[in-house]
């Protein structure tokens, strides 16, 4: 039986572990070839071995989002190779440092916004030209409830994903009448690494895993979901549209 990814190629940033990870493999499961991103080479390569025990192929890119060269290389590369992407999914992310704003060096701060925005900013500008020639566009990033509820101490982090929701919503508004789709899915807390760093206080074992939240990850990369500019948010299991402040 046809997998429904078939022949199509998803992109997947922070792939090496956590939700990047967990979402890579469920879509090479669905069919799709996947372009694993990360900095660690190790986890990239776990990643492929699972793949490959499933049947299913990756083409492993170990690079740092920072690298915005990088990125512009990636896009080339892929354009020579397949000519599109189907599938993006931007899920590498840094929780910087845990402090108040006072506190907080220029630097540290510069960390956060590298990897969070100016990034995906990078692979939106990169990687947009293959999305559009695909029949079926589709591209995920992983936000957070930090980016609405302004938490104390975590500012480089709220601020950050606030700045992508607010990018990534620019970018569905721009291709609205194209059949690219661009939404924002929010995992709320889940058993990671970088979960774990910031709230040590925290039993992991209440939290729902990487691939419980990657199960609802997938239907968004399928040719069939339609709605665009939207926020999916996991812990409520609910489909949401943004509006202006009351």
């Amino acid at each position: 039986m046809t997998k429904p990814l078939a022949s199509r190629i998803a992109l997947v940033t922070g792939a090496s572990r956590g939700i990047g990870y967990a979402t890579a493999l469920a879509l090479a499961k669905a069919g799709a070839h996947i372009v694993a991103v990360a900095r660690t080479q190790g986890g990239l390569e776990e990643l492929d071995d699972e793949i490959r025990k499933d049947g299913g192929s990756a083409t492993l890119v170990p690079l740092s989002l920072t690298d915005s060269d990088g990125i512009a290389r990636l896009g080339a590369a892929l354009h020579e190779r397949h000519g599109k992407v189907d599938i993006l999914v931007g899920n590498a992310g840094v929780a910087g440092p845990s402090s108040p704003l006072g506190h907080i060096d220029l630097k540290s701060w510069n960390d956060v916004m590298a990897v969070n925005v100016t990034a995906n900013f990078q692979l939106i500008r990169c990687i947009e030209p293959l999305l559009k020639v695909s029949d079926a566009g589709r591209a995920v990033f992983i936000t957070s409830g930090a980016a609405n509820k302004a938490m104390a101490y975590l500012g480089p982090y709220a601020a950050s994903k606030a700045a992508l929701e607010t990018l990534v919503r620019v970018w569905a508004n721009e291709t609205a009448s194209t059949k690219l789709r661009v939404n924002l899915f929010n995992p709320g807390p889940i058993r990671t690494r970088m979960r774990a760093a910031v709230f040590p206080g925290e039993d992991p074992m209440d939290l729902d895993t990487p691939e419980q939240a990657a199960e609802f990850i997938v239907p968004m990369c399928m040719p069939e979901w339609n709605e665009t500019g939207k926020f999916y948010d996991y812990p409520s299991r609910k489909l949401m549209s943004f509006h202006p402040p009351a």
